[in-house]
């Protein structure tokens, strides 16, 4: 299947998405990847080297003529996001990514295709071995862990990178030049409850899945479904159904999985005195509502309850219902929009994550804005709602923002390019996903940057799918962005 990906315009670049892909590489687990990199620059005859924690840098002079010009930096992380289907059978530690051409897109079998951000990998590597593209002299930076902690852009050495200019290629739209992102923090929720024996004689079931799911940052504003909520709306609706009479306790949760995805599958295991079929009949209408609340973005959206067997222990009805308001207050999806610019999601929140098994529950957030302040208060807020049900609270991963420079010399010129290779007004915005881009400005001041990738749906779902004829358009304006680098001062 791999073959007729390879066979792709510009073969170059396809073909090494299609060598990358068959290579396994889930976050914190680029090691086999970055060595074959590393060697191929070695083939290569070009100047290689790592870091500490695993990023790899490679140096390529430039083209003859160009040597004037302003050293540009190509970025892309080496790692990606492991989603697959419940039915789907696939080992991401040790398989290698099926892959299919689908009319103009290329999609995987059942699991996330890995173009996020592979495509920005397979790039620089087709640059990095080519010898008949004109460009300046290059730094290609392909960096580690970006989708569990951006771990490699965090602990990037400084003075390692000598680049003016950077050009990110983890944009997922080919409309788009990026000039700004939000920052995050990843925040834990913990605690143990104790439990008691079951007094309802029957175990049932609570399933959502058929969610839409996708990208916590860059979907977040489209509204579609967390699975996690809905759960625990359906949850404590049979707790309080009938005024709380029907003895409904709670035994497990199970829902979501990655920080930065949207939880499209969550289930839980009730005790109660009555069976599954006469609480489907109870819960008709709400199942119904909830269906209708989210038919455009979550068509395939499914509510089932089933027998199962009684579970032997059950949390307090206070215990329950601690937990269960506690998840149900957090703040999910939009928290604010930006007020300066239209149309982009300033703070938000995704409960990505929530585990309860004997007693034992884990609940995982990533909170996002492009105000640090913001995001700040908010992560507060959810904190304040937890420890009301008395869980520990920690905090990690956080990483700071981007602040946009719309007239930046960088933004202008691919701008001015993109009007003139298509004849229409490029979409110059920030977006509210973390890129690496904040962090590595962070680290080096002054660098004038961009985003920029061709189009990618679906990423961090089992429906990921790159675009073919976008990919050519976007490997088009790059080639010709590295012709018209500017000279150096």
């Amino acid at each position: 299947m791999s073959e007729a990906v390879r066979q792709l315009e510009p073969k170059a670049l396809w073909g090494r998405f299609a060598d990358l892909n068959a290579i396994p590489r889930p976050s914190g687990q680029e090691a086999a990847v970055c060595r074959w990199m590393t060697d191929l620059a070695n083939a290569a005859g070009l100047d290689v080297s790592s870091d500490p924690v695993g990023n790899v840098l490679v140096r390529k002079p430039a083209t003859p003529g160009m040597e004037n010009r302003k050293t540009v930096i190509l970025q892309s992380h080496v790692d990606m996001v492991c989603q697959k289907n419940n039915d789907t059978v696939f080992d991401f530690e040790t398989e290698g990514i099926r892959m299919h051409v689908d009319g103009d897109w290329v999609r995987a079998d059942g699991t996330t295709l890995g173009a996020d951000n592979g495509l920005g990998a397979a790039t620089m590597l087709a640059l990095m071995e080519s010898t008949d593209i004109a460009h300046p002299p290059l730094e290609l930076l392909f960096t580690i862990d970006e989708e569990t902690g951006m771990t490699g852009a965090l602990e990037l050495q400084q003075n390692w990178l000598k680049g003016d200019i950077l050009l990110n290629l983890d944009t997922e739209d080919d409309r788009e030049i990026g000039i700004g992102c939000a920052g995050g923090i990843d925040l834990g929720f913990s605690g143990t409850f104790p439990t008691q024996p079951a007094s309802g004689g029957h175990g049932i079931a609570i399933t959502v899945k058929g969610g839409s799911g996708g990208h916590s940052g860059m979907d977040i504003h489209k509204g579609i479904a967390n699975a996690n909520k809905l759960l625990v709306r359906l949850v404590r609706e049979m707790m309080l159904h009938n005024g709380g009479r029907d003895a409904v306790e709670l035994s497990s949760l199970d829902g979501g999985g990655l920080r930065n995805a949207i939880p499209r599958e969550a289930g839980a295991v009730v005790a109660s005195s009555r069976s599954a079929a006469d609480w489907t009949g109870d819960l008709t209408d709400l199942i119904s509502a909830m269906k209708a609340e989210y038919k455009t973005t979550d068509p395939g959206l499914t509510v089932v309850l089933s027998n199962a067997p009684a579970p032997s222990a059950v949390l307090s009805g206070e215990a329950a219902s601690a937990l269960l308001s506690a998840l149900d207050i957090c703040p999910n999806g939009i928290d604010r929009m930006s007020p300066d610019i239209p149309g982009l999601v300033q703070t938000s929140n995704n409960v990505a994550r929530i585990k309860l098994s004997d007693g034992a529950v884990e609940v995982h957030c990533l909170t996002r804005s492009s105000v640090d302040t913001e995001k700040m208060d908010l992560a507060r807020r959810i904190e304040a709602g937890f420890a009301m049900a008395g869980l520990s609270a920690s905090r990690g991963g956080a990483y700071p923002g981007w602040t946009p420079d719309p007239d930046s010399e960088v933004v202008r010129m691919m701008a001015d390019l993109y009007r003139e290779l298509h004849g229409e007004e490029p979409l110059v915005l920030a977006c509210h996903a973390g890129l690496e881009c904040g962090i590595l400005g962070s680290r080096y001041p002054g660098l004038d940057m961009v985003s920029f990738g061709p189009t990618i749906l679906g990423a961090h779902s089992p429906d990921e799918r790159a675009s073919i004829s976008s990919t050519l358009k976007y490997w088009a304006w790059l080639l010709e962005a590295l012709k018209r680098t500017p000279l150096q001062a």
